[in-house]
């Protein structure tokens, strides 16, 4: 059986029709005009900075890009740091990043409409919702996002895609997540993994209740950008997507077949959960995380078989197994 399983996925995976076309979920009828978003730039503040004492003083008023995006706890002390990071800012090399922040991203606009949309449909479900300040600025390709309730900081320089001079130093598969359309999705992804979302059972460590968790993160952002390509949100090329939903039902084959839900098992979670180019356990052309997108699979089933519930009805739900067995998840009779 397992060879078989391997054998189909190698000539089947990532074959369908080139025409099949997306279709948005649910959109509310918001309008984002009412929303209030405090949206700051702040990458060309740190490319002029003209002396340590500037700096010193910007990081002062900014503690949170001091310590979370600069990351001051890895340097001995402050002299070292507030050295090493004088001599970034003076680095010929940033304003090459602030060029091409600003030949991508323009003056922001964009990046801010989708954000006061993204978080307009967020407050159509959680109407006290009260979104979180957010700043822009360059790193020179440190750390990526900071995302909490209050307060989201994004490093430009991250996602200037493959048009960017300077790109981050990561493996070509996770490099997917570093486009400018990446942005928001990923921030909601956050918003959805988090706990003040997303509730789960601590107790219970098996690989299902993290595919379900996992899966309720994507439905989340889903209706948050509701025409953002699945592709877009769970950083799989569009082939990758397509093969996934043309053989859910060996995927899912293999799943039953190793065993694989009610494991706690770290290296199960590892092999179906983690990051890496490919699922081998699969096939050699199965995307990595494949845990996550079939979680994402039994989250849309549960919903599309209980219109009754409510996004945050179903956020609320942390009984991962209830969910699964109520929502009959069987692709093959799909």
């Amino acid at each position: 059986m397992k060879k078989l399983i391997l054998i189909f996925l190698a000539f089947l995976f990532w074959k369908c029709s080139e025409t099949e076309k997306e279709a948005c979920v649910y959109v509310p009828e918001v309008s984002s005009a009412d929303l209030q978003l405090d949206f700051r730039h702040l990458e060309d503040t740190l490319a002029s900075i003209q002396s340590k004492g500037e700096l010193v003083a910007f990081l002062t008023r900014h503690p949170l890009i001091r310590d979370e995006m600069l990351r001051r706890a890895e340097y001995p002390n402050d002299s070292v740091f507030v050295n090493e990071m004088f001599r970034r800012y003076t680095n010929p090399g940033i304003d090459t990043l602030l060029r091409d922040t600003k030949r991508i991203f323009g003056d922001g606009s964009e990046l801010e409409s989708q954000f006061r949309q993204a978080f307009a449909n967020l407050r159509y479900y959680y109407p006290d919702f009260t979104p979180p300040k957010i700043r822009t600025l360059i790193t020179g390709l440190d750390t990526d996002l900071f995302v909490s309730d209050t307060l989201i900081l994004v490093s430009l320089d991250f996602f200037l895609g493959p048009d960017g001079t300077y790109r981050p130093k990561t493996y070509d598969y996770l490099m997917r997540r570093y486009d400018p359309q990446d942005i928001v999705p990923s921030c909601l992804l956050i918003y959805g993994i988090s706990p003040h979302f997303n509730k789960t059972d601590l107790k219970d460590r098996t690989v299902l209740a993290d595919m379900v968790a996992y899966g309720k993160s994507f439905y989340f952002a889903k209706h948050m950008l509701p025409c953002t390509p699945d592709s877009i949100l769970i950083w799989y090329t569009a082939d990758e997507i397509r093969g996934a939903r043309q053989n859910e039902d060996l995927i899912w084959a293999r799943f039953i077949q190793d065993k694989v839900l009610f494991s706690t098992n770290v290296i199960d979670k590892k092999n179906y959960l983690g990051d890496r180019p490919i699922t081998t356990q699969v096939g050699e052309k199965c995307p990595g995380r494949i845990g996550q997108w079939v979680g994402w699979e039994i989250v849309k089933e549960y919903m599309r078989t209980h219109p009754e519930k409510s996004l945050p009805e179903l956020m609320n739900m942390d009984d991962a197994q209830a969910l699964f067995k109520s929502s009959n998840y069987k692709p093959q009779n799909r």
